[in-house]
């Protein structure tokens, strides 16, 4: 498995939609960044963004984030890079401005500091000229939003060393991103070229009227953009090929190459007539929603489409969901670990937890399942409490839920945050017997309450078996410590029975 680098410090250089992407996804790392960007507009626009990164993060990685790194505004480039573990250019695509800022980041940079620049097709190769240490300057192109898509195009130069790709790879992999190394320099390298040729074919047929820019983009988005997604490009010709794969696929489209349909090779010229048209029907398709409401959308669509994939593959994830697992796991190797609670007589805050769009019903509530999963999760988190771990399950035993018993006392709506308290009802060698409580974690309104009963088993028997060992021990505790608390109502109630 390759390595990850966890930095602390890093630079941007340029607060534009790319330069910001990488500030927030630096930021909700947990690294400290030092922004510059002359435009007296970058704070606005910063927060602007980190809001949609910080809410798109909160709804792709079900547990708390770590705490987010310190942004500084640096009053120059000097200032900016003076410090940093890393560098990511992100100015716009000019050579001859790139140069200039490459000279700058140089002259106060650390020695050891690896630069990346965020170019979009410039060669790194000519970015190096005039350098004075070139060998740790590659390219890191990545894909908006920065803060969500994982790939990063990882590009040397002819004067890159080995040593600075392979940092590179591992620094990035360090902020939860899949970096793909290219064989040799490239202008426009790999993702803009596949870009461009779609791009052009799509510009003809909005000059020739064949079709709308809505019209165009319906037919991605509700056909190949959705298998693209998560198989790719020649993962889904493959399966077009059926029981005999790639090279059927080939030998029966393979001749369609040579036949005169599309027009890749040239591009319609963008006069003011043509550039009128795709404006006006790009502000009809948008109707009246500003871009950072588009951006907000894009961003949810975005997670739910990852999140569905993250739960493929029995849970390893499949395609952008492996990266979701992979940063999932990042992020938790950096949350401070709070103390265990010790066993006392109150009940446990075990859980936190956000109210997120997808859990709201037809009401404008939380709907019923949503609730059983905040329950079920701190359900787990008792469980692992006391010992109930990934390895205790390995090992051959865990607790089943065999009852529960939902109340619904308030109502939560999307962005509400939720905390849970659990107690320890009751326990025996086989039962254990919860009571949580779920409540708005600013207001202090009672949500929901949850009752249930779990059974200790033995997972390949398949049969209730006493609990053991340390585990026990530390029920045992947890369970002493709640016998004096209250069994306030609704424990022990069955459905529908009055409470007066």
């Amino acid at each position: 498995m390759p390595s990850e680098t966890i930095i602390a410090r890093a630079a941007c250089i340029g607060a534009g939609v790319i330069g910001a992407g990488w500030v927030a996804r630096l930021l909700l790392s947990g690294i400290d960044v030092a922004l510059f960007d002359p435009d007296p507009q970058a704070g606005r626009k910063i927060e602007a963004v980190l809001a949609n990164a910080t809410h798109a993060w909160q709804r792709l990685l079900p547990q708390p984030l770590p705490p987010a790194g310190r942004l500084t505004f640096a009053t120059s480039i000097a200032a900016a890079v003076r410090d940093a573990d890393f560098i990511q250019e992100s100015v716009p695509e000019r050579l001859d401005l790139k140069r200039r800022i490459l000279a700058e980041i140089e002259a106060d940079a650390r020695p050891d500091a690896l630069i990346g620049s965020s170019t979009s097709g410039l060669l790194p190769s000519d970015m190096q000229a005039g350098m004075r240490e070139p060998g740790r300057l590659v390219v890191a192109h990545p894909f908006n939003p920065v803060y969500l898509l994982p790939l990063v195009e990882i590009v040397g130069g002819k004067a890159t060393t080995k040593e600075a790709i392979a940092r590179a790879g591992a620094i990035y992999r360090g902020i939860g991103m899949r970096p793909v190394v290219l064989r040799r320099e490239i202008e426009a390298f790999v993702g803009d070229r596949l870009l461009e040729a779609l791009w052009r074919e799509a510009l003809w047929l909005v000059h020739d009227d064949i079709a709308s820019v809505e019209e165009i983009d319906d037919i991605i988005r509700f056909s190949f953009g959705l298998r693209w997604a998560q198989m790719g490009l020649f993962q889904t010709y493959r399966i077009a090929g059926g029981e005999a794969g790639m090279r059927h696929f080939l030998a029966q489209f393979g001749p369609c190459l040579a036949w005169p349909w599309t027009k890749l090779t040239d591009v319609p010229d963008l006069d003011e007539a043509l550039i009128d048209k795709i404006a006006a029907q790009s502000d009809a398709q948008a109707n009246g929603l500003s871009v950072r409401a588009l951006e907000r959308i894009r961003d949810d669509n975005l997670v739910g489409i990852m999140k569905a994939l993250a739960a493929q593959n029995e849970g390893r994830g499949w395609g952008a969901g492996q990266e979701v697992r992979a940063l999932e796991a990042l992020l938790a190797a950096r949350r401070p670990v709070p103390p265990s609670p010790s066993p006392s007589d109150v009940p446990l805050p075990l859980l936190a937890a956000t109210v997120e769009p997808d859990w709201i019903d037809y009401n404008g509530h939380m709907t019923e399942h949503r609730y059983l999963q905040v329950l079920g999760e701190a359900t787990d988190a008792f469980l692992r409490l006391i010992g109930v771990d990934k390895a205790y399950v390995a090992g051959g035993h865990s607790y089943y839920t065999v009852e529960s018993h939902l109340t619904h006392k308030g109502q939560a709506r999307a962005g509400d945050q939720l905390t849970t308290t659990t107690q320890v009802v009751g326990s025996d060698p086989k039962r254990l017997h919860l009571f949580h409580k779920v409540s708005n974690a600013v207001t202090g309104e009672l949500l929901a309450t949850g009752e249930h009963m779990l059974l200790h088993v033995d997972s390949g028997a398949a049969k209730a078996v006493p609990v053991e060992g340390a585990v026990a021990e530390r029920l045992a505790a947890y369970a002493t410590a709640h016998a004096a608390l209250q069994k306030e109502c609704p424990i022990g109630r069955h459905v529908g029975q009055r409470t007066g």
